[in-house]
């Protein structure tokens, strides 16, 4: 079982396909687009981190791999909410939220 470092930033999911799964079985990416049954295009793309990892994909991926339903998916978010928390972090980090707003109104009520 292939296991996810949680301290370092998210790999790709395209580049864990290559690395950890594609190159050392020797399969190229025409070989697991047909077994899967998608356009060769839509591998290419995920490889190259020109698009992220579907539902229907990660599960596709998930039966031909052998690996957990949901393996496909976490990597993807993983990936997801670092790129968001890099280009929007801050600006989220100053609103307040519904839960500080709930506590200053209860502390002033008191």
């Amino acid at each position: 079982m292939v296991r996810i470092p949680t301290n370092r930033p998210p790999t790709h999911p395209g580049e864990m396909l290559l690395t950890e799964f594609l190159e050392p079985l020797g399969l190229t990416q025409k070989h697991l687009a047909d077994s899967i049954h998608v356009p060769y295009q839509r591998i290419n793309e995920i490889i190259n981190g020109k698009r992220g990892v579907t539902p229907s994909t990660a599960l596709r991926l998930a039966k031909f791999f052998g690996v957990y339903n949901d393996f496909w998916l976490n990597l993807q978010l993983r990936w997801d909410l670092d790129r968001v928390q890099k280009q929007e972090g801050e600006s989220i980090a100053s609103r307040r939220g519904y839960a500080n707003d709930r506590i200053q109104v209860f502390s002033k009520a008191s």
